[in-house]
């Protein structure tokens, strides 16, 4: 799979599809935001070896939102969530 953005303003097809950037972003916030949630929970009821398993998935997530934007801004046009 090439790693070059979509062209602007092409309708997806099968052959060129869609981008789903929009939805990993989404997605890649929601899953950091409820590590870090269930990660300060299990810290403070005592149980440290699962709550550095949601620690690690946190840092998937940013990374994974790090990747997202890039290709977003390689993407070029404006950057709504909402195209």
């Amino acid at each position: 799979m090439p790693l070059d953005a979509q062209p602007p303003r092409r309708r997806g097809t099968v052959g060129h599809p869609y981008s789903a950037l929009n939805l990993r972003l989404v997605l890649a916030t929601f899953g950091l935001v409820m590590s870090v949630v269930f990660a300060v929970l299990l810290f403070r009821a005592g149980l440290p070896l699962p709550a550095w398993l949601f620690v690690l998935l946190a840092a998937v997530s940013v990374v994974d939102l790090v990747v997202v934007q890039r290709r977003r801004r390689a993407r070029g046009g404006h950057h709504s969530l909402f195209e």
